[in-house]
């Protein structure tokens, strides 16, 4: 994205005063001597980063493998909480958001925002790539031994910013806060109008991973499973087939606990045939975390009649697309039999299924929307 690289080049150029640029210098001045941290690199490896900001709170996986100083610098301020209550001081709309400068505390110094804490690390180029998530550290033009305390987090890939900054972490948790952080009104050259700070920034160890809900139980377990479907019509109680489709029981109820079918609509609703939901065009964006739990399914065909009252998950052309949308027989489907993953059955509020049947439509989307509130796991 040129433009964005442009605009980033100008943004930091311009946070250097004039007279400054002339001499060529950072107005911290540079140390005799550049940082070099003084932790080994098993004492910097499997760490995070934290941060907080009054926009909510991301993570940053750290790379001392790419950048052990860099890595180590950071690691320090924040453990002697420089960060806190430094502001987002440069930002680019779906392109990069910019901190770190301890100026930038001072709302009365807002003009000055970008000018201090640089010239203190040498650069530490790598070929990992200037993609989504990449953090970096900020430089002073035409100066790659200039970094110090500022960086950026890239918000989108830009490629074209490879090799020429240093990549010191990478944003593993709450990409869609800094992505929320781009979209803060700003004036032309991306100072925002409205001041996003971090409260903290804390270091941890890099926890283990999260097991994946819903992924150890047995089929007689799984059975014991209902989905409550509250819809603006009524609730609508599921039941479940692990024993014939453990796969898409297993999908629907992780994507139930994660809030992914929130504010799904009925988008489809074909009298004596089906009514669908849980297509994801119909709501909101997912937060990160739920857009991990959205993938395509392996087809799970089985033996279940396409009758009233039957859950089975929709798919395009290639039966292995599935994903999230599910469809409720309200007839007898003989033509979906061993062609579309029955999953389920309607426990409880057929006559709700019934009422969205009967709703008027324009083709077969309701001319009034039919909303799916929340999905509750019970047991």
């Amino acid at each position: 994205m040129l433009h964005t690289v442009v605009l980033l080049l100008t943004a930091l150029l311009a946070a250097v005063p004039p007279a400054q640029q002339r001499g060529g210098r950072a107005s911290t001045p540079k140390p005799a001597v550049p940082f070099t941290t003084p932790l080994s690199l098993a004492e910097m490896t499997n760490k995070q980063a934290v941060v907080t900001t009054t926009a909510g709170t991301f993570v940053i996986d750290l790379r001392p493998d790419l950048a052990p100083n860099h890595v180590g610098y950071f690691m320090k301020l924040a453990k002697e909480h420089a960060y806190d209550g430094t502001i987002f001081h440069r930002v680019i709309r779906l392109g990069i958001i910019q901190g770190g400068d301890p100026l930038s505390r001072d709302p009365a110094k807002s003009s000055q925002d970008g000018t201090v804490g640089l010239g203190v690390l040498k650069a530490e180029l790598s070929a990992e790539p200037a993609s989504r998530g990449a953090v970096a550290a900020v430089i002073q033009p035409n100066r790659p031994d200039s970094a110090g305390a500022q960086f950026f987090v890239c918000v989108t890939d830009q490629r074209s910013l490879d090799g020429q900054y240093t990549i010191f972490g990478r944003v593993s948790e709450g990409q869609d806060v800094v992505q929320s952080i781009s979209e803060t009104p700003a004036s032309d050259s991306g100072v925002p109008l409205e001041r996003v700070a971090v409260t903290s920034i804390v270091i941890r160890d890099t926890p283990p991973p999260e097991p994946v809900p819903f992924s150890t139980e047995t089929a007689a377990e799984l059975a014991q499973y209902r989905a409550v479907i509250e819809t603006t019509a009524g609730p609508i109680t599921i039941g479940f087939f692990p024993d014939k489709a453990p796969e898409h029981t297993r999908n629907f109820l992780r994507l139930a606990a994660a809030g992914v079918f929130d504010g799904t609509a009925f988008h489809r609703v074909v009298p004596g045939f089906a009514i669908q939901s849980g297509a994801m065009s119909t709501r909101g964006a997912l937060t990160e975390k739920q857009q991990k739990f959205v993938r395509a399914l392996q087809p799970e065909f089985n033996d279940t009649r396409h009758v009233k009252g039957i859950v089975s998950m929709a798919h395009g052309d290639d039966p292995a697309s599935a994903t999230t949308s599910f469809f409720i027989v309200t007839g007898d489907a003989p033509s979906l039999d061993g062609k579309y993953t029955a999953f389920g059955r309607v426990l409880d509020g057929m006559a709700v299924v019934e009422a969205i049947e009967q709703t008027p439509v324009n083709g077969e989307t309701p001319v009034t929307r039919i909303d799916v509130r929340t999905v509750r796991v019970i047991r």
